[in-house]
Parts: C-alpha cells; sequence; structure tokens
C-alpha cells in the first residue's frame, strides 16, 4: 500500500495520475489502473483507516476463509468498486460532454453559447495552472468573440481551449485507495456475524448487520446528493458492498457458504 503524498514529494512523481483510476474515456486512462487504485491512498490519514479496518474485520474473514478465498473476494469487490464508481461518474458528466462535443462537432456562436451558459468550468492555479492560464485567455477571447461572432480566427481559439478543457475534464476524476474492496469485507462481514457486537467510536454498541445498512444508507445518500467539494467517491463504496453481497450469495448457493 503506498500513501501518494510521499511519494510525490520524495521523487516528483504523480502516482495518483498514474495509477489512480481514471475515467475509461480520459486520456489518462490505463487498464491497469482497475487494479493499482487499490493500493494507493490520497493521504496518510486515509490508508490508516483502510489499513485499520482491513485488519480489524479482515483477518477475522481470512483466518475463516484461507488467504486464497479472501484475496478472491478483496480484488473483486475491488474490482466491482471501480466499475460502479466509473459507470456513475460517466453519467455525472455525461451532459457537459454533450455541450462540448456538440460545439466542437459544429463549432459557432450558438453551440458555444449553450456549452458556456450550462456549464461550470473547474479550473484552478492549484489543480493545474497551464489550463488556468489558458482559461483566462479563452474569457478574454470569449468577450471578443460576442462582438465579432464571425470571427474565424477567435472562433478557432475558443475551439482550441475547449477541446483541451475537454481532455482535462475527463482526467480531473480519479479515484484512489482500497475503500470499496474494504466496504466489501465490512458487508461479508456483517452477513456471517450479523449479530456480532460492533462498538462505533469505541462507546456505541451497534450489530454488525445493522451498522452495514447505516453505512450503506449513508453512502447512497451522500453519493446521490453530490455536494460541491466532495471528493469522496461513496458509489465505489456501494460497488464494493454490492458486489459483495453477490459474491457472498453465490458463494452460498454453491454450497460454499459460511453464513
Amino acid at each position: 500500500m503506498l500513501a501518494i503524498p510521499a511519494v510525490k514529494t520524495a521523487f516528483g512523481i504523480d502516482l495518483q495520475d498514474k495509477l489512480g483510476l481514471h475515467l475509461w474515456l480520459a486520456p489518462d486512462f490505463s487498464l491497469y489502473q482497475v487494479v493499482t487504485t487499490m493500493f494507493v491512498h490520497g493521504n496518510f490519514g486515509h490508508l490508516f483507516f483502510n489499513m485499520f479496518t482491513l485488519w480489524m474485520f479482515g483477518s477475522v474473514l481470512e483466518n475463516i476463509w484461507g488467504g486464497k478465498r479472501f484475496l478472491t473476494f478483496y480484488l473483486l469487490t475491488g474490482l466491482g468498486a471501480a466499475f460502479l464508481y466509473s459507470v456513475t461518474s460517466y453519467f455525472e458528466i455525461l451532459p457537459d460532454l454533450r455541450l462540448m462535443d456538440a460545439f466542437l462537432a459544429a463549432p459557432g456562436a450558438d453551440t458555444l453559447m449553450q456549452f458556456t451558459q450550462h456549464h461550470s468550468f473547474i479550473v484552478s492555479e492549484y489543480i493545474n495552472y497551464d489550463m488556468y492560464r489558458g482559461y483566462m485567455g479563452f474569457e478574454q477571447t470569449f468577450n471578443q468573440f460576442a462582438n465579432q461572432p464571425d470571427n474565424k480566427l477567435l472562433l478557432n481559439d475558443l475551439t482550441k481551449f475547449v477541446h483541451d478543457y475537454r481532455e482535462y475534464f475527463l482526467n480531473l476524476r480519479t479515484a484512489v485507495g482500497a475503500s470499496g474492496a474494504v466496504y466489501g469485507l465490512l458487508m461479508a462481514y456483517g452477513m456471517m456475524f450479523p449479530n456480532q457486537l460492533l462498538y462505533v467510536y469505541f462507546f456505541v454498541p451497534v450489530k454488525a448487520k445493522y451498522l452495514v445498512v447505516i453505512l450503506g444508507v449513508i453512502e447512497l445518500f451522500m453519493g446521490v446528493q453530490n455536494s460541491p467539494g466532495d471528493n469522496v467517491a461513496h458509489f465505489a463504496h456501494l460497488g464494493g458492498m454490492l458486489f459483495g453481497f453477490v459474491l457472498m450469495r453465490y458463494w452460498k448457493s454453491q454450497g460454499k457458504g459460511y453464513y
């Protein structure tokens, strides 16, 4: 397991960009990312929480299942988390992509206006300074084009920026962490030991089956709410839980269940 900031600071390599999961449409997407995303984390707090939960619940399951089945479950729920995250993220940004593609397919004042009126640009000098400067230039060119809608040179400059921005926009969504697989383990634990008391924050006793339901409802609510500034991949967590549930039920149907 890796905590990205430490490696990035020491070697100047952005492992989140290389090993984190990008959308399959993104220029920086590589197929290996569906696996490597499970082994890198955004910060030490993220890493500690996942490793603590993995040790607390995963060790119990591994002792019962054995290492091979445990690893199979961990990887499959992690892949399930990556799948659901990618699908939901795609549909979240689809309206914006359609606006960009409509303009790029037929550059003009009307399609440009539709795009700029319905899209909130995500640019910051702290995220990508070059794109931030490009956006500043885009705003100036856009204002000039508003007064000269027949100016082809201005339109070409605007089109080039939107093309570059589209690639940047697709690359923005990057998921890292083992949380999806960890939530899958929580689901398995709740199904195998439903009445086991767990102490939330070390004080409040809650049965495992209720804790799993509570966590699932919270993740669903937060995922649907999609609050600005919330960088947690809630649907990845739900994907891990969902695939964990399906896998447990499948094993039980094959006579390999433990609950």
